[in-house]
This record gives C-alpha cells, sequence and structure tokens, in this order.
C-alpha cells in the first residue's frame, strides 16, 4: 500500500512542468490522503491538483467527508471491475509523481518506518493512478499490486510504480498487472514521526 509519501521534486521532472495548472505550495514530506496532489493527466499531458482519496462520479453526496470508503489505494488486480474504480480504469488514467513514500514494518505497536527512494539517478516516482471528477473536484487514487523483491519484505503491497515505458501504456489504457515488475527501490530506516511533522529531517536515516 501507500499512505504517506512525499512530494516530488519538480526542478528533476521528465515531464515538461511549463503548463502546471497548479498554485506552487511549499515541497511536502508528509503527504497525507485527502491532501490535495499534483497528478499528470488528460491529453496532452498536463499538471493539475487533485484530492488523494478518490470519489466516483456517481457518488451522491455533497461533502467528500460524507465518502467513507477507503479509496486512497485500489488494487490493481481488482481495480477493472470494482464499482468505485471501473469508470475512472477506462477514462482517468494519470501518472502521481512523488520523491519517494514511507512504509511501515514491525510488530504491532512498535512499527517503524521506513523510505522508499528511486533507485539510480532518477528523482522521482511515477506512480499508476486513476481519477475521477466528482462534483467539479479531481479526486485520484494510487494503484497498488504484490510487493517484489525491491520491497525487501518490509510490506505484502507496494505502488505501481512505472518506467518510462510504461508511462505511456498506463495512460493509453493498459491492463497488464505485471506493470511495473521492475521498479528499483533504494531504501533506508527513518526515525518515527506525528501526523502533522513535517521537514527534510522525515527522510535522513535514522539514528
Amino acid at each position: 500500500m501507500c499512505g504517506r509519501f512525499v512530494d516530488p521534486n519538480l526542478r528533476n521532472t521528465e515531464i515538461d512542468m511549463s503548463q502546471i495548472k497548479i498554485d506552487p505550495i511549499p515541497r511536502r514530506f508528509n503527504v497525507k490522503p485527502t491532501n490535495p496532489i499534483l497528478i499528470f493527466a488528460d491529453q496532452p499531458l498536463e499538471g493539475v491538483a487533485a484530492r488523494w482519496g478518490l470519489i466516483p462520479t456517481w457518488f451522491k453526496g455533497n461533502d467528500p467527508k460524507e465518502w467513507k470508503a477507503t479509496t486512497f489505494n485500489a488494487r490493481i488486480e481488482e481495480a477493472r471491475d470494482k464499482p468505485t474504480f471501473r469508470a475512472a480504469w477506462r477514462y482517468g488514467r494519470c501518472l502521481i509523481p512523488a520523491g519517494g513514500f514511507y512504509e511501515w514494518t514491525g510488530p504491532k505497536g512498535n512499527r517503524r518506518p521506513n523510505f522508499f527512494a528511486p533507485a539510480g539517478n532518477d528523482a522521482n516516482f511515477y506512480f499508476a493512478g486513476l481519477f475521477s471528477i466528482w462534483n467539479d473536484m479531481r479526486t485520484c487514487t494510487i494503484m497498488t499490486r504484490a510487493a517484489t523483491d525491491a520491497m525487501a519484505g518490509i510490506h505484502n503491497r507496494m505502488p505501481v510504480i512505472l518506467n518510462s515505458e510504461e508511462r505511456e501504456a498506463w495512460l493509453e489504457g493498459s491492463a497488464d498487472l505485471d506493470i511495473g515488475i521492475e521498479a528499483a527501490l533504494k531504501t533506508w530506516p527513518v526515525e518515527r514521526f506525528g501526523l502533522m511533522d513535517e521537514g527534510t529531517g522525515l527522510i535522513e536515516t535514522a539514528e
């Protein structure tokens, strides 16, 4: 799964940023579900803001807080057929850039966070995502898949992380459930942090 991540380093993105249509915000190191995030969507591809936590177009509520389902992640194995994600699977493909993400490990009550960053020289991950427009609000979800060896046994799920060729295939509607299987990660343990904590210190190696 992916429940917390770091905003992308926009100075090093491979995608043309000249058309981003969002207000500039300070880079965050503790992005949480329901926060507004940057996604790349539409054709031609452009950067737009979306609420992290997909609300399907058919939901009849008036306030996003009325949507009680946990939809900040969607399983790639299930999304095509699930009513919540089915329309977005067909019509709402997007990319979600991130500078890294966190995953917790250890026994209940003593779980510790680990930070995952792109291996090699890449500045950002590009997660496979889906978006939906609900009551004129764009909302989105991060796709997850069964963990590969790159997670080193830390968790049994991980984000679907796309290379450059896979990004194009995803946006064009690929149904390949093995997409993202070759993603290369590097990881290190970090100190525990709270819900509202912020800053570069969150991704520093734990002592």
